[in-house]
């Protein structure tokens, strides 16, 4: 099946709210385990359904420029027999998809959409630095735990190669701790006009795009790992020894990556780059030459429209004139 089992529930219509435990039985792509779980929790569904599209938009947003950037298809695994394969996509794919369930379940807890959870108490009383703890901080312990129950059971079901669902749940927890890492502090100052007598602090996640950026960027230096026997314990180990151990936020893989640039139909996902747009003056990755993969590019002229001339009309709206122009646009042959 690859991947989470979470990105197929983005794929429901709005219509479709998971309202009921028989629409739990209905979900595509969960297994048994995971179904169970939405049955006693199906007030959390929507939000991880949220957090399910939140994990695609970001995957493409992230990639966008990249060969491979992200396509879903209608199917399952939505995104391809590259999640099935070991490599640093599928790699990515589950960190994403762990962390937004965490954090979307998160956002749910704090905005008092759930019964079962609200804000972080634990969370009180003044703070070393004598500010006040008070407001609402993310309960992000319940939104972690959620994830790492609903999210993680497939790896510890039967079917998985053992490789794999240590590569899956290590990546897995690694999105999570891209967030855990990145909380922050906000604060409100209270007192005569504006002046901070009196500090309120709570904690807050960080912006998912934040976060997504932390795990792009632990995809860029991922390790590549083999299994090994450690007494008893089957562990991952990076395949070149020379290399230093990953870390519990690092992102590991089991196999290399295909480029990516040729479309091929007997692989679901495989999409090729020929018709991507490309940037004929850089030589990075969203360069032509690399993103067509040395076949080529053609360029045309194409109109765009954009807003420009806009003005701030006292009060208060802002009007733009419309703007037309001719750019070249690069696509791969």
């Amino acid at each position: 099946m690859g991947s989470s089992g979470v990105e197929y529930l983005a794929k429901l219509s709005s219509v479709g709210s998971i309202s009921d435990e028989e629409t739990c039985e209905r979900l595509r792509g969960l297994i048994h385990k995971q179904v169970q779980i939405c049955k006693r929790n199906v007030e959390v569904m929507d939000a991880v359904r949220r957090g399910a599209q939140l994990a695609i938009d970001e995957c493409q947003f992230q990639f966008r420029n990249r060969r491979w950037n992200c396509s879903t298809l209608e199917t399952m695994p939505v995104f391809g027999k590259v999640v099935t394969q070991g490599t640093r996509e599928a790699a990515f794919v589950y960190a994403i998809s762990a962390a937004s369930v965490a954090f979307a379940v998160t956002r749910a807890c704090s905005s008092g959409e759930l019964e079962k959870c609200g804000c972080d108490h634990n969370v009180h009383g003044v703070s070393p630095e004598g500010f006040q703890w008070s407001g609402c901080s993310d309960n992000i312990a319940y939104g972690v735990a959620f994830s790492q129950s609903f999210v993680d059971v497939r790896e510890r079901s039967k079917g998985q190669s053992p490789s794999r669902a240590l590569m899956n749940l290590h990546n897995n927890e690694a999105g999570r701790k891209a967030i855990l890492s990145h909380m922050r502090v906000e604060c409100k100052c209270h007192g005569v006009s504006g002046s901070c007598e009196v500090k309120t602090c709570w904690k807050a996640m960080p912006a998912f795009r934040k976060v997504g950026n932390a795990i792009k960027e632990k995809f860029d230096g991922a390790t590549e790992v083999e299994q090994r026997k450690v007494g008893t314990t089957k562990v991952l180990v990076p395949r070149n020894s020379q290399f230093k151990p990953h870390t519990d936020e690092d992102l590991v893989y089991l196999d290399p990556s295909p480029d990516f640039c040729d479309h091929d139909p007997h692989t679901p996902g495989m999409l090729g780059t020929a018709g991507r747009q490309c940037n004929r003056t850089s030589k990075a990755i969203d360069g032509c030459e690399l993103m067509c993969c040395g076949r080529g590019f053609q360029t045309e002229e194409v109109e765009v429209v954009d807003r420009c001339s806009c003005k701030f009309h006292w009060c208060c709206y802002v009007k733009c004139k419309q703007c037309r122009k001719m750019v070249e646009m690069h696509t791969c042959r």
